[in-house]
C-alpha cells in the first residue's frame, strides 16, 4: 500500500484530474474527498490571489484565514485510486518497488536488490511509455481542449 501511495503521489495521467469542481456543503465550506493525494487551486482562477491548502479534510485559506468560501471552487486534484483499478503496467511497476523495499529490508542479499532494482527500473519505463501514450502532450505545452493549426505553405499563394 505505501508503495501503491509513492507511485500514485507522483500525478499520473489515469489519476490527474484537472479543473475538477468542489461545491459548497451547508457550512460554506469546500470539503476533501477522502482519496485525494494532492489538491491545487486550478491555475487561472479568480480564486488565484489566495493561500488554499488542505486541513482537517476541508480547504483553508490562509490569507483570509477561514474555511468559509463564497463559491464553488476548481482545483486540480490527484486521486489515490485502488491497486485492482490501475493499469496494468503501474500495478507491475508498483509490486516491483514493494518488492525491492521488501528485499532490502529483510533479505541480505544484494544481487536480488540489484535484479529487483532492475526490474523497477524497466517497468518505470514501462509507465512513462503508458503516460507519454495516454497523455496526448505536445512539445509547444498547448492546454487541452485547443486546437493548433501549423503553417502550411499552400497558404502563401492563396495572398
Amino acid at each position: 500500500m505505501e508503495c501503491s501511495v509513492d507511485v500514485q503521489n507522483e500525478g499520473w495521467v489515469f489519476n490527474t484530474e484537472n479543473n475538477y469542481p468542489i461545491a459548497l456543503n451547508t457550512d460554506n465550506e469546500l470539503r476533501v474527498p477522502q482519496n485525494v493525494l494532492r489538491i491545487d487551486v486550478t491555475e487561472g482562477q479568480i480564486f488565484r490571489y489566495t493561500d488554499l491548502v488542505r486541513r482537517d479534510g476541508r480547504i483553508y485559506d490562509k490569507l483570509n484565514h477561514t474555511f468559509k468560501f463564497q463559491a464553488p471552487v476548481n482545483f486540480d486534484v490527484v486521486w489515490l485510486f485502488p491497486f485492482n483499478d490501475l493499469p496494468s503496467v503501474f500495478k507491475r511497476y508498483i509490486t516491483y518497488k514493494a518488492s525491492g523495499r521488501a528485499a532490502t529490508q529483510l533479505v541480505t542479499n544484494p544481487q536480488l536488490t540489484q535484479l529487483l532494482a532492475q526490474q523497477e527500473a524497466f517497468s518505470r519505463a514501462a509507465c512513462m511509455e503508458y503516460e507519454c501514450n495516454q497523455g496526448d502532450y505536445t512539445f509547444m505545452g498547448w492546454p487541452g481542449n485547443t486546437a493548433y493549426r501549423p503553417y502550411q505553405p499552400f497558404q502563401t499563394l492563396a495572398r
